[in-house]
């Protein structure tokens, strides 16, 4: 079995300073096998940290659509922010991707992609993240399972991690896959654990922000 958090960030996201090395070593202390790297507004990140890990690590990326974030699984290559939801669609499908929607009906980030826009795309989603160690509300992670289980959908979990602490605080255990055909199928088997990170968190990030700001790195 597989124990995946299907949510991570590393130094190439602007709010986040933690370097591959250190990810690395942190899942390896917790037994965590299977990684997805999401980084805001770039696969570089992904990449270069799939050929490092000595585990299964999932390039991905959160595009920051007009209308809110949309997770692509599987990428090859970055995608663009500011394109529309529909477009951020179209590309992850041209690179043969999935369509992952991470904290769904967030209801204090800003970032969240709108609850109309959701509905408007419910057929072209893979999978939903129903549990997001950053989203302080359980409101809002039961109804994305139920949206999930209405449309058929497998629920992922990620930590959502911008500091190495956060690492393994919502994972999913899966069975062994390879590819993404099997890695759905894989999810639909799955059992979600974890828990919430708590507020203070977002300070770091915040932090992290600032300090790319200041850098000229931003």
């Amino acid at each position: 079995m597989l124990k995946a958090d299907l949510h991570i960030h590393t130094r190439y996201s602007m709010d986040c300073q933690t370097p591959l090395d250190k990810i690395i070593s942190r899942c390896q202390e917790l037994g965590i096998n299977c990684i997805a790297i999401a980084d805001h507004g770039t696969a570089e990140g992904g990449l270069k940290m799939q050929k490092l890990a000595p585990f299964r690590v999932i390039v991905a990326e959160e595009i920051l659509t007009t209308e809110g974030e949309i997770m692509g699984m599987f990428l090859k290559e970055t995608i663009p922010s500011g394109i529309t939801p529909r477009e951020a669609v179209k590309r992850i499908r041209a690179q043969d991707g999935l369509v992952n929607i991470p904290h769904p009906f967030e209801t204090i980030r800003g970032s969240a992609l709108k609850d109309r826009v959701i509905d408007e795309i419910a057929s072209d989603i893979d999978l939903m993240e129903v549990l997001n160690s950053r989203s302080p509300f359980p409101a809002n992670s039961n109804k994305a399972r139920a949206f999930a289980a209405k449309h058929g959908i497998p629920g992922g979990a990620g930590s959502d991690a911008h500091t190495i602490n956060e690492i393994g605080n919502a994972y999913v255990e899966i069975p062994e896959f390879n590819g993404k055909d099997e890695f759905l199928k894989a999810l639909a088997q799955g059992r979600i654990y974890g828990r919430r990170s708590g507020m203070f968190v977002h300070l770091f990030s915040t932090w992290a922000k600032v300090k790319t700001r200041l850098s000229g790195r931003g």
